[in-house]
Formats: C-alpha cells, sequence, structure tokens
C-alpha cells in the first residue's frame, strides 16, 4: 500500500512539475517579445542614437501617461472615443448579422445585394469622410457611421459564410422530419454559423476601433484619435506613444473579451 501511494504521489508531484514548466513557459513565450522591445526601446534612448523630439524615454512616456491620468485628459479622450465606437459597433453588428443571415439562407437575396456590397466594401473608410462632412458635418453622427461602415462588412460576410457552411447533412434530416423554418434556423443554422459569426465580430471590433481613431485624426476636437494628431502638432512625441499605446491595449481588451464570449457561445463543439 505505501509504495502505491508513493507511485500516486510521484505521479502528482510529476505532473504539477510538468503544468508549472508548460505555464513558465507558455508566460515566457508571450512576454519575451514586448521585453526585447523595451530593451531595445531604452538602448536606442540612452545612447541617443535617436533625438528624443523623435523618440522619447520609457520613463518620459510613463511620466507622460501619470500627467494624463491626473489631469483626466486620458480617460476623458478615451471614453469619447469608447462611446463613439459603441455606437458604431452596434449598429454594424445589428445591421451585418441580420444581413448576413438573410443573403446566406436566400440565394436571390444574395444575388440582389452582392454587387453593390461587393463596390463598397471595396472603398476605405477614410474615403468616406469627406462626404460625411458634407452630408453630416463634424459632428458625432459622421464618426459612428464611419465606424460601422468599417465593422459592417467583416461582420456581414462571416455571417454569411457561417450560414452558408452549415453541414448539408443537418439540412436534410431537418426537412426529413419537416423542421419549422424558424426552429430551422434555431436549431441548425444559427448554432452552425456562430463560429464565424463571432468571427467577424472580432474582426469588426477591431475595424471600428482603428476607423474611430482615423476619423478623429481628421474631423475632430475629441477623442484619442485627435489628442494623437494634436501632440504630433505641437511635437509632443510621449503623448503620441501613450496615445498609440493605449489603442493597442483596448483593442487587445476588446478582442479578449470577444473571443472569451465566443468561447462560451460554441461550448457546445467541445463535446
Amino acid at each position: 500500500m505505501e509504495t502505491d501511494n508513493n507511485i500516486d504521489n510521484n505521479k502528482v508531484i510529476k505532473y504539477k512539475k510538468n503544468r508549472y514548466f508548460k505555464l513558465t513557459k507558455e508566460i515566457v513565450n508571450y512576454v519575451l517579445f514586448p521585453i526585447l522591445i523595451l530593451i531595445t526601446w531604452e538602448l536606442i534612448s540612452k545612447l541617443k542614437i535617436v533625438p528624443s523630439i523623435l523618440l522619447p524615454s520609457i520613463g518620459d512616456v510613463i511620466k507622460s501617461f501619470i500627467s494624463q491620468i491626473k489631469s483626466g485628459q486620458l480617460i476623458n479622450d478615451l471614453t469619447t472615443s469608447l462611446i463613439r465606437v459603441f455606437k458604431g459597433y452596434f449598429i454594424a453588428v445589428i445591421l451585418g448579422i441580420t444581413m448576413g443571415i438573410i443573403m446566406g439562407i436566400s440565394e436571390k437575396t444574395n444575388k440582389f445585394f452582392t454587387i453593390v456590397f461587393n463596390g463598397i466594401r471595396q472603398i476605405p473608410p477614410l474615403a468616406w469622410i469627406p462626404l460625411f462632412i458634407l452630408w453630416f458635418g463634424i459632428g458625432e453622427t459622421s464618426k459612428v457611421i464611419m465606424i460601422a461602415i468599417g465593422a459592417f462588412f467583416s461582420i456581414l460576410l462571416n455571417t454569411i459564410n457561417g450560414i452558408k457552411n452549415t453541414p448539408k447533412q443537418y439540412l436534410e434530416v431537418a426537412k426529413l422530419y419537416k423542421i419549422k423554418k424558424i426552429d430551422l434556423f434555431k436549431k441548425v443554422y444559427l448554432p452552425s454559423a456562430v463560429p464565424s459569426i463571432f468571427v467577424g465580430l472580432r474582426l469588426g471590433a477591431g475595424s471600428s476601433w482603428m476607423s474611430v481613431v482615423a476619423a478623429e485624426m481628421i474631423a475632430s476636437s475629441s477623442g484619442i484619435g485627435y489628442r494623437i494628431n494634436d501632440a504630433r502638432s505641437l511635437m509632443q512625441p510621449d503623448v503620441v506613444i501613450v496615445g498609440i499605446i493605449v489603442i493597442g491595449t483596448v483593442g487587445i481588451l476588446m478582442d479578449t473579451l470577444l473571443r472569451r464570449i465566443a468561447h462560451f457561445a460554441s461550448r457546445w463543439e467541445r463535446f
């Protein structure tokens, strides 16, 4: 009995060591490249390879970040941008998923909209700004619409793809049992399309975040994009870099949140 207990204890210890090693290796893989970037950045700054007016030191960037937090400037800019993103993204989600489902299920509807949508999809979001300013001015409406357009097509195309890739055998079984159309959608099409829809939602979130920053840099008096552009004109590289880091961080958090929701929403795939 003691021998068996010793063997079991050894297995547990070995398992814990392997798990700890894998976790440590994974953490190192994630942080190694960022650490190398920071070290390189600090060396360039210390050796004055690049003038500080172009590339401030990490210390100066941290001081700028703390200063903007204390003054409330960064929080106000970020809040303004996020509100715009949520408005535009919400519109894109509603329209993108709805149109994607209809176009995925109905071939006639797909053909009806395809040419126009494909044409509009090729136009960069920035190209719409002059027209939106003419139509809606430089207020919130033009920015929200631009964000919605930036996110719409990623959501639309991935929703269509998810619906169209529903396994045919599932549809044949559903027809065999004469399932109602609403039940066919809820029990066959939608569960099959959920992973693809969330890919579109993640891509759309990234596009909407990029769109708001671009719109604010060109036609705005508030928001994080405006702050970056204003700091550029005032030769404040530390403020610019703080803005860039915040944009990247928020983008990662948005993508991580959607990935977690997708993992939960499509949990049936793991069984």
